[in-house]
């Protein structure tokens, strides 16, 4: 019993603690204090607790202090936990253009693009929450088909039972697709002032191209102290672990 008193306490304090760290951070971002903001918002993110509004604030700062890659990268950690917010969306298109590097984003064609807009509409907690709302109606759908006993209610009950289930794994289908897309897709951020992307694993290869602060990569292999990386108009090239820092 007292083991059990002893958590509740340990993760109200955390809960408190997280809290007053937040507002504190708005106070202070407020004030114009953004450097002492940025403080009282990583004591939040330190402490493991994230939210969008924290990241999103924190990038704010870091985006008045003229650093971009950290307000890239805040940004980014934002959009992860909420892609559709306008809000951290606008604001990262204003920090990237703060960047030096102008590398082309290549738009995919064709199905896959299809499937992937559709299924970037949600998260895919939030697919997995459709599917049981649709699941729970398949249950009504049916228990009104067994109940009911007009033969023309019962057809619109039983048609509407195959429907249900369509979008029921339709649902499923882009729950499972988005999480896989997710899991694999590793993005990250520049935070070395340059750096080189290079044909090799080593520092004596080629550079095939030199990146700044605040461009997005994405990780596809780790090899002792070095990443794989491929930029977004598609160049591939090997870069310093400790040169970037990935979102997820």
């Amino acid at each position: 019993m007292k083991n059990i008193f002893y958590i509740v306490l340990l993760f109200t304090s955390q809960i408190f603690f997280a809290q007053s760290g937040f507002e504190t951070g708005n106070d202070l971002y407020q004030k114009g204090k953004y450097q002492e903001a940025v403080h009282a918002y990583e004591s939040v993110v330190n402490s493991h607790k994230q939210s969008a509004e924290l990241y999103y604030n924190l990038g704010n700062c870091y985006y008045k202090l003229n650093k971009v890659a950290p307000a890239i990268y805040n940004y980014e950690k934002a959009l992860v936990l909420k892609p559709n917010d306008k809000d951290v969306q606008n604001n990262l298109r204003f920090a990237q253009k703060r960047t030096i590097d102008e590398i082309k984003v290549i738009p995919k064609v064709g199905f896959g693009k299809l499937l992937r807009d559709f299924t970037a509409i949600y998260h895919y907690n939030t697919w997995g929450w459709i599917s049981i709302g649709f699941s729970v109606l398949f249950l009504l759908c049916f228990i009104g088909y067994y109940f009911s006993q007009m033969t023309v209610v019962k057809r619109i009950f039983f048609f509407s039972m195959f429907v249900v289930v369509f979008l029921l794994m339709i649902t499923v289908a882009a729950a499972i697709f988005e999480k896989s897309h997710f899991e694999n897709e590793r993005p990250a951020i520049v935070f070395a002032e340059m750096t080189d992307v290079r044909s090799e694993p080593q520092k004596l290869a080629s550079t095939i191209v030199v990146l700044h602060e605040g461009t997005k990569v994405f990780v596809e292999e780790i090899v002792e102290g070095w990443k794989k990386v491929q930029l977004t108009d598609g160049t591939e090239g090997w870069i310093e672990n400790n040169a970037i820092k990935e979102v997820k």
